[in-house]
C-alpha cells in the first residue's frame, strides 16, 4: 500500500473539502475515488468496514469517515488535518452566503450556480454507487440486504438507526463461530486516553459558555451538544426534529429562513449538518453582525467537535471488530445495507435536482414520495446527461466538469434575471 505524507494528504483532503457537495453518498464517492481508487491509500475492505463503522456513530458520516482516513494514516494530527479540511471550506462558504442571506437574501446567480453543481454531483453519484455495489455485494445474502435496507428507507420511512442495526443484528446471528478472535491486545488505554482528551475539547467550552457567555450563545451551544449526540445516520435523520425545534419552539428562524438554509447547506460543499451553522448565525445576527459570527462559531463547534471523540476513541477497534468471526460479519451486513443506504439517499437527492415538487402516496404502511411530472427541471436533466458523459466516457477531471455546469447554470441565471430594457 504506497504511503501518504502529511503534505499529500493534506492537498487531497483540501480539494475534496472543496469538491464535495452533493451530501453524503457523494462525498463518500469522491473519498472513495481520491483515496482507494486513485492513490490506493487504502484497501476496498478497511474503506467499506471504516464506512460500516462511522454509519453507527452519531454526526455527519462522511465527515467521520475523512477523520478516520486521516487518523489511519497519520495519527491523531492527520485526523484533524483531514477532518478539518473536510469541514472547513464548507463552512467558510455557508458563513459567507449566511451573512448574504441576512443582509440581502437571495441572490439568483448564486441559487443558479449552485443548481449547476447539483447536476453534476448527481451525475458522479450515480457512478459511484454503481461502482461500490459491484464491490460490496458479492453475495445473494448481501443483494438482499442491501434491496432489504434500500425499500426500508424509500418506501416504508423506517428509522435509518433500526435498519443498520438489524442488518448487523441479523449478519451477527446467521455467522457460525467458526473460530476464536486473535488474541491480541485491546486498545483499551488508547481510547480512554482519546476520550479524556476530547471529551474535554468538546464539552469544556460548553460548560465555560453556560456559566458565562450571553444567554442566547449559552442555548446554541447546549441546543447543538444535544443534536449531535442525536444525528444517528447523519444530517437527513434528524433534520426534521431540528427545523421543528429551532422554528417551533424556540422561534430563532422562520419557517421559509429554515427551508433557505436547508437549500443552501444542500447545494455547498461539506456536509449537510452545516446547515446548524446557518442556524446558529441567523438567530445571533439579531443582536449584531459579531454576535452572529459568535452563534455561528459556537454552533459549527458543537456540531463538530464530537466527531473528533468517536473517531480517536473508536478508531482503534475497528481491526478487532474484524478479527471476530460474528462481528466481523455483522460488520459486513452493515456494509451491505449501507449500499441500499447511498441508493436511498442517492434517489432523494435526484428528486430535489430533477424536480420542483414531488407527490407523497401513502397506501396503509408504504410511502411513495414520487417526482411530480408537471415540475420537471429541464436544464438540471441536461446538465446531468453533459456531465455522465464528459466524466463516464471521457474522462474529463471532475473540477472541471463541476465548474462547466455551474458556470453555464449560473450565466442562463443570469441572462433570465436581467432587467427587460437590457
Amino acid at each position: 500500500m504506497p504511503p501518504a505524507s502529511l503534505a499529500d494528504l493534506t492537498a487531497v483532503f483540501l480539494r475534496i473539502g472543496l469538491l464535495s457537495f452533493g451530501g453524503p453518498a457523494a462525498q463518500i464517492s469522491l473519498m472513495h475515488r481520491e483515496v482507494v481508487e486513485k492513490r490506493g491509500w487504502l484497501s476496498e475492505q478497511d474503506y467499506l468496514s471504516a464506512l460500516s463503522f462511522c454509519m453507527l456513530l452519531p454526526g455527519p458520516e462522511a465527515m467521520q469517515l475523512a477523520t478516520w482516513i486521516g487518523w489511519r494514516k497519520h495519527g491523531t494530527l492527520g485526523g484533524l488535518i483531514a477532518g478539518g479540511l473536510f469541514v472547513l471550506p464548507g463552512a467558510v462558504v455557508v458563513l459567507l452566503l449566511s451573512m448574504i442571506y441576512v443582509t440581502w437574501g437571495e441572490i439568483p446567480l448564486v441559487a443558479g450556480l449552485f443548481a449547476g453543481l447539483q447536476a453534476a454531483v448527481l451525475a458522479v453519484v450515480i457512478e459511484a454507487l454503481l461502482r461500490v455495489a459491484k464491490r460490496a455485494l458479492k453475495t445473494p445474502q448481501q443483494r438482499v440486504i442491501a434491496t432489504l435496507a434500500f425499500t426500508a428507507l424509500a418506501v416504508f420511512a423506517l428509522p435509518f438507526p433500526l435498519v443498520i442495526l438489524s442488518a448487523a443484528l441479523w449478519g451477527f446471528l446467521r455467522s457460525p463461530i467458526a473460530h476464536r478472535a486473535e488474541n491480541t491486545a485491546k486498545p483499551w488505554r488508547q481510547s480512554l486516553r482519546a476520550a479524556t482528551i476530547w471529551g474535554t475539547v468538546w464539552l469544556g467550552p460548553l460548560a465555560l459558555m453556560l456559566g458565562f457567555a450571553p444567554p442566547l450563545l449559552a442555548e446554541i451551544a447546549l441546543f447543538f451538544s444535544k443534536l449531535s449526540l442525536l444525528t444517528f445516520g447523519g444530517a437527513y435523520a434528524v433534520l426534521a426534529w431540528m427545523a421543528q425545534e429551532v422554528v417551533q419552539q424556540k422561534q430563532w428562524l422562520s419557517l421559509p429562513q429554515m427551508i433557505d438554509g436547508l437549500g443552501l447547506a444542500e447545494t455547498t460543499p461539506g456536509p449537510l449538518i452545516l446547515v446548524t451553522q446557518f442556524v446558529g448565525f441567523v438567530a445571533a445576527a439579531k443582536s449584531g453582525l459579531l454576535m452572529g459570527l459568535a452563534g455561528a462559531a459556537t454552533a459549527l463547534w458543537m456540531t463538530f467537535a464530537p466527531c473528533f471523540l468517536w473517531i480517536f476513541a473508536g478508531g482503534p477497534w475497528i481491526a478487532h471488530l474484524r478479527q471476530a468471526p460474528r462481528l466481523a460479519a455483522g460488520l459486513q451486513a452493515i456494509t451491505a445495507a449501507v449500499v441500499g443506504v447511498i441508493a436511498s439517499l442517492s434517489l432523494w437527492f435526484a428528486g430535489h435536482v430533477l424536480f420542483t415538487a414531488s407527490l407523497p402516496i401513502w397506501l396503509g404502511p408504504l410511502r411513495l414520495n414520487l417526482p411530480d411530472p408537471s415540475s420537471l427541471r429541464p436544464l438540471p436533466i441536461a446538465l446531468l446527461i453533459v456531465a455522465a458523459y464528459l466524466l463516464l466516457r471521457r474522462h474529463w477531471p471532475l473540477g472541471w466538469v463541476l465548474a462547466l455546469c455551474a458556470l453555464t447554470s449560473a450565466a442562463l441565471a443570469a441572462i433570465v434575471t436581467l432587467p427587460p430594457s437590457l
